[in-house]
């Protein structure tokens, strides 16, 4: 907890250039998990049969809502970056307005926070989701080699 009220700190330190950099990671970042949502509903249609087989199809349908939720907070987080990074012009317009910088540097602040806790679910998502695709591939190749006997 500490380590993120000293990175939150940080944050007021940080300057117009730094938080746009930060910007442009956060976008390219979520972009790529936009394009890694494709993958997976592609992932999740070819093995739709044999996760039904499982017998576990209530665990199954809960994926592949959390890729659902994930994709719209994610289009969300995307937006917001966006929307955030219009505002940097209020960081480097040269005038003085102490409570709209004070508010941008809350609102990356805030988007720091939401965007770390994404990533985490994001992570946590994806290695759910491989872990059951890795129990259907074993459990294929174990019938294939039955099937060769």
């Amino acid at each position: 907890m500490n380590t993120t009220q000293t990175h939150l700190r940080y944050v007021e330190w940080l300057n117009a250039e730094e938080m746009h950099k930060a910007s442009k990671e956060w976008l390219s970042e979520l972009n790529f998990i936009k394009d890694e949502h494709l993958f997976f509903e592609d992932l999740v249609t070819q093995f739709t049969s044999q996760l039904i087989a499982l017998g576990n199809f209530s665990s199954s349908k809960e994926i592949i809502d959390a890729i659902n939720r994930s994709q719209k907070q994610n289009n969300t987080l995307i937006e917001a970056v966006r929307i955030h990074e219009n505002k940097l012009q209020i960081m480097v317009d040269g005038i003085d307005e102490l409570e709209e910088e004070k508010a941008y540097i809350k609102e990356h602040r805030d988007l720091i926070i939401a965007i770390s806790e994404f990533l985490n679910e994001y992570k946590s998502l994806k290695t759910q989701l491989f872990n059951i695709i890795k129990i259907i591939k074993k459990e294929d190749k174990s019938r294939h080699l039955l099937d060769r006997k």
